[in-house]
């Protein structure tokens, strides 16, 4: 009997070899996330292999992100003029002091295809309550098309009324398009969706399973938050649907969030990019319907923004490359709110840099995690920017799940992306970049008023926290490029 396990020991050594080979020679993906892989190879072998089969597969390599090319077509010769006019010196700010910001408008451009627009109202919301009043409000008014994304929809009160309100549009005649991420949104069936689609309205799984309860994509996901109501207006921002973004669930209590009600020409790149992910998610050739890019009246705002967008169908990082650019633009503060702070070298490179220089840098994260192993891994990377002083909160009076930063009071950026490896690698994520001074301070008083809310951690509280939370943390570092 020994000899047998002997021997089984021996071929299971041999198999977890080979595998932990394949990641390292075949996968050649980031090396902090090798390390992690094999890490989990050493000390789970084949379950470990098992795990890596569902969230570490490379899927920038999958056929299916043929319709990038589609994305790009549709936008490529505005781009392309726009491009022009930045590199001749040609183009005209409508606000001359966003000048001085032309180099960041300039990288998410060409990265990312994001135009600049100068056309457009925002209204800021940071409470779930009156988010989706106002959405509803939109809803009702609607008259040609709804578009719809979320990552998290719930099948509780609040996933129920906005079923209601979508089916009730759809018997009107209003073209409804819903996509909602199948693992995100793992609670919604053929059952909740009957009434919807009985009435004419148009539903798509993202990444659902190729085999029932077995999703190789899982580690991919649609983590956008987008509804665009007959291009007249839009959403973009962090709040899902579900009653814990209402503070109506005592786990979270009050959830603080910020989301983006928006009127003008960023719209039709929002548009864009639905209609990418609404075809991705149908596994269809995206089609070329222009009466979608109609705009019934010209759009009378006066504020700069671009729509930039992330995703494992990109070979470059591009909202990272956005968060750091606007860290190095930051001439007095940065202000950053995230649920998940797990930053690679790279960042931590931008925000000491800034602190160096004298920009005054204030990070808020919650007090509560949500996911805690995540939560000890952002945890593990204050040290090192305390001992610079940053000025480091933490949010007690709920969840905070607000992904902003702002930058000298002048331009912001408001989102999906958390700043963590997932949001920058992973996930489909999509935000907003507003170059305005009056809406970024604005949003740098929701973060002062925040404080007031939040616990201030110095960097002797920081030492003093018990030894075991230590070594969590030490360890859940390690595993931070995966998860």
């Amino acid at each position: 009997m020994l000899n047998f396990y002997s021997h089984f020991s021996w071929i299971l050594l041999v198999i977890n070899l080979f595998l932990a080979l394949f990641i390292v020679f075949l996968e050649r993906r980031n090396i902090g996330a090798t390390w992690a892989w094999l890490m989990v190879l050493l000390f789970i072998p084949i379950v470990g292999f098992i795990v890596y089969l569902f969230l570490g597969q490379n899927l920038s390599r999958v056929k299916r992100f043929r319709l990038r090319k589609d994305f790009r077509s549709i936008i490529e010769s505005v781009v392309n003029d726009q491009r022009t006019e930045f590199e001749n010196k040609q183009f005209r700010f409508n606000d001359a002091s966003i000048s001085q910001y032309h180099e960041l408008v300039h990288l998410h451009l060409i990265s990312n295809y994001a135009l600049y627009t100068q056309d457009n109202e925002v209204q800021i919301f940071s409470d779930g309550v009156k988010k989706f009043e106002a959405l509803f409000r939109d809803i009702a008014a609607a008259k040609e098309y709804i578009h719809m994304q979320y990552y998290i929809i719930q099948r509780d009160d609040l996933g129920r009324q906005l079923m209601e309100a979508l089916t009730e549009k759809a018997k009107q005649g209003v073209t409804v398009r819903l996509v909602y991420d199948a693992w995100g949104s793992s609670k919604i069936n053929k059952k909740f969706l009957k009434a919807f689609r009985d009435a004419g309205g148009h539903a798509a799984a993202f990444f659902p399973p190729s085999i029932p309860l077995i999703n190789f994509k899982v580690n991919y996901r649609n983590h956008r938050k987008v509804v665009i109501i007959d291009g007249e207006c839009a959403y973009i921002g962090g709040f899902n649907v579900g009653d814990e973004y209402l503070g109506h669930v005592k786990k979270f209590g009050y959830w603080r969030d910020t989301h983006l009600r928006v009127e003008g020409s960023a719209i039709l790149q929002l548009q864009t990019h639905f209609l990418r992910d609404w075809h991705l998610a149908l596994n269809t050739p995206m089609d070329r319907d222009y009466s979608l890019f109609a705009v019934s009246k010209p759009f009378e705002g006066n504020i700069g923004m671009q729509i930039v967008s992330s995703g494992p169908d990109s070979s470059l990082e591009t909202i990272k490359y956005s968060y750091i650019k606007m860290i190095y633009e930051a001439k007095k503060s940065v202000m950053i709110q995230t649920p998940y702070f797990i930053p690679d070298e790279s960042m931590i490179t931008a925000l000491k840099s800034a602190i160096l220089s004298g920009v005054q840098v204030y990070l808020m994260i919650p007090k509560r995690p949500d996911h805690p192993m995540v939560y000890w891994a952002s945890y593990s990377y204050l040290q090192e920017l305390l001992e610079l002083d940053v000025h480091c909160y933490l949010y007690n009076k709920g969840f905070l799940h607000a992904k902003t930063m702002v930058i000298d009071g002048k331009i912001a950026s408001v989102g999906t992306a958390n700043m963590d490896i997932r949001s920058y690698k992973l996930n489909f994520e999509i935000n907003a970049v507003v170059y305005d001074s009056k809406t970024a301070t604005e949003l740098q008083e929701l973060f002062l008023k925040d404080i007031e809310d939040s616990d201030v951690l110095t960097l002797q509280g920081y030492r003093t926290r018990p030894w075991y939370r230590k070594v969590i943390e030490s360890f859940a570092r390690l595993l931070s490029p995966i998860l």
